[in-house]
């Protein structure tokens, strides 16, 4: 299940890494080093137990693992660089010394490089360089350096808090797709390798309810643009009316896993889950369907 990554590269241009174009959906886990994530804060904020939490998800099936140490959680409080940094820093090393292919979730171009010095494979700023407009410029020069650095581009119309007042659409999948053209337009004259650029139509952020749904049934408005498409679908509230009663997982992960083999049939590039081991096996269900699909 290849994933078109956009034009081939020029002859002096660095190969792009193997993450970008993968055989099948691959499966992102969440590593939230924080104590108010809105899923699992506190749960991983000391790093022994963040990297053991990280290593047992590779092993359930995770391809990537995320490292955010600050929460976009409506009603977060922001945390300082410095502090971030600290947070993420030691998990980061330690999962990149173990061969994990890490993305570090950061709104900060500081903390972006400190991951990148560090191993980091991906900058995921979920605010698509809105938040720090040094972000792009940070990247364009750290690719200079790191060959294997991607940066995904989410699209943001503003903090969490202001998510109902955001959340105003005629057409919230194509007005999502051209707010993120217009960012990816920003980064092309940053300099920033556009080959090495992943998008993400932000689910949950300045959306509410049918329009997550509306903007999943319409996934072909982000596909075949020249760029991998990852989806957040893990745990949000638009899945609550889905919600099982389940005493050995959370709620909405039956949901998730149900969403994210929908996205894999769909040929996303990566899912971005919390609870890896479904989500693993719905990815690879949907790679096998499509191994044996024969068109009419």
């Amino acid at each position: 299940m290849a994933v078109s990554v956009g034009t081939q590269p020029a002859p002096s241009a660095p190969a792009l890494p193997d993450y970008l174009h993968p055989q099948r959906t691959l499966v992102m886990g969440v590593l939230n080093v924080t104590p108010n994530s809105f899923s699992d804060g506190g749960k991983w904020l000391d790093s022994s137990r963040a990297v053991a939490h990280a290593l047992e998800m590779t092993e359930q099936g995770a391809d990537l693992v995320d490292v955010g140490g600050e929460s976009t959680a409506p009603g977060r409080k922001p945390v300082e660089v410095e502090e971030e940094i600290t947070r993420v820093l030691p998990v980061i090393t330690k999962l990149v010394a173990a061969g994990v292919t890490v993305s570090v979730d950061t709104l900060h171009a500081k903390t972006a490089q400190a991951a990148a010095e560090a191993g980091a494979s991906i900058i995921n700023d979920v605010s698509g360089g809105i938040v720090d407009d040094s972000m792009f410029a940070t990247v364009a020069e750290l690719q200079l350096r790191y060959p294997q650095l991607s940066y995904i581009c989410q699209h943001w119309r503003g903090s969490p808090e202001m998510a109902n007042e955001l959340a105003v659409y005629d057409d919230v999948a194509g007005e999502t797709w051209h707010e993120v053209e217009a960012r990816l337009e920003l980064m092309r004259h940053s300099g920033i390798d556009m080959r090495r650029v992943i998008i993400d139509p932000g689910l949950g952020f300045s959306k509410v309810g049918e329009q997550d749904w509306e903007v999943l049934a319409n996934l072909d408005v982000f596909l075949h643009r020249g760029y991998p498409v990852l989806i957040g679908p893990s745990r949000k509230r638009y899945l609550a009316d889905l919600e099982t009663a389940a005493s050995d997982r959370h709620p909405r992960d039956d949901a998730t896993a149900a969403v994210s083999m929908y996205c894999a049939l769909h040929r996303v590039w990566a899912v971005r889950v919390h609870n890896v081991a479904p989500a693993a096996v719905a990815v690879r269900a949907a790679a096998l369907l499509d191994d044996h699909h024969h068109p009419c």
